[in-house]
């Protein structure tokens, strides 16, 4: 039974605001929903699935997940933690991983496994007939991507709350993207979602990581910093920015 305690109606409110701010969902909407098997994306697929019941806006929920092709995936262990929460997966397998880890890859592993699963989830959410692809991406991710583009791609870019493709025929969503990481973890387990072990070997290991790492030292000595820099990713004076 779904716990409708503090974590649950905190998110809840936030996930709302996010959807009505960005007009993330409409009726009528066919939403692939990327899976990771991590807390974020399950958390957004049952929080989704959840306001499903209690507003009258409807949408269909089509969760996908891409398996990037390491020993010890988790796909039927993933597909039954979706049956028990009413949903079919669609399980695509790839060896995506495989090859941003070769050596034929002169790439970061990470960017081209995330741009190869990236391409794959369009192009399935295309098949399905979906008009957007919702991701679990939280407050923390649009935070750390800002510092990873700033330091290592030389640019002042983030991911954004809605991204519309293709003329606004197709649209990518992030119904978390005001939750913090700390309340979704929280959530999942008030809500005992399950989460599985990344079989990556980068995981834990990559330059998000190290920015992750750095940002927490900053917040702990300020705890307005996170949300002074969320507000600042909306609060850009451009005419104080080089030309």
């Amino acid at each position: 039974m779904p716990r409708y305690n503090y974590t649950y109606k905190a998110i809840n409110g936030l996930v709302g605001k996010a959807i009505h701010r960005y007009d993330m969902i409409a009726d009528g909407d066919r939403i692939t929903v990327g899976l990771s098997g991590g807390k974020d994306s399950l958390s957004l697929l049952w929080t989704l699935a959840e306001r499903r019941k209690r507003v009258r806006v409807r949408y269909e929920l089509l969760p996908v997940y891409i398996d990037p092709g390491f020993a010890g995936g988790f796909g039927a262990e993933l597909a039954d933690t979706c049956r028990q929460m009413g949903f079919s997966l669609t399980i695509e397998k790839t060896d995506h991983g495989l090859v941003a880890h070769s050596p034929v890859n002169r790439e970061n592993p990470c960017f081209l496994c995330a741009r190869l699963r990236r391409k794959r989830l369009f192009e399935i959410a295309d098949q399905l007939g979906s008009n957007k692809l919702a991701l679990g991406h939280n407050k923390d991710d649009i935070i750390e991507t800002f510092f990873l583009n700033v330091c290592y791609a030389g640019e002042i870019s983030t991911m954004v709350p809605r991204q519309d493709f293709f003329g606004g025929r197709f649209s990518v969503i992030r119904p978390l993207a005001m939750v913090e990481e700390k309340n979704i973890r929280r959530f999942a387990a008030d809500q005992q979602i399950p989460t599985f072990t990344n079989p990556c070997p980068s995981a834990g290991v990559t330059k998000r990581s190290e920015i992750k790492t750095m940002l927490d030292g900053l917040y702990r000595t300020n705890r307005k910093i996170k949300g002074n820099i969320y507000r600042a990713l909306s609060h850009v004076k451009m005419e104080y920015l080089l030309k």
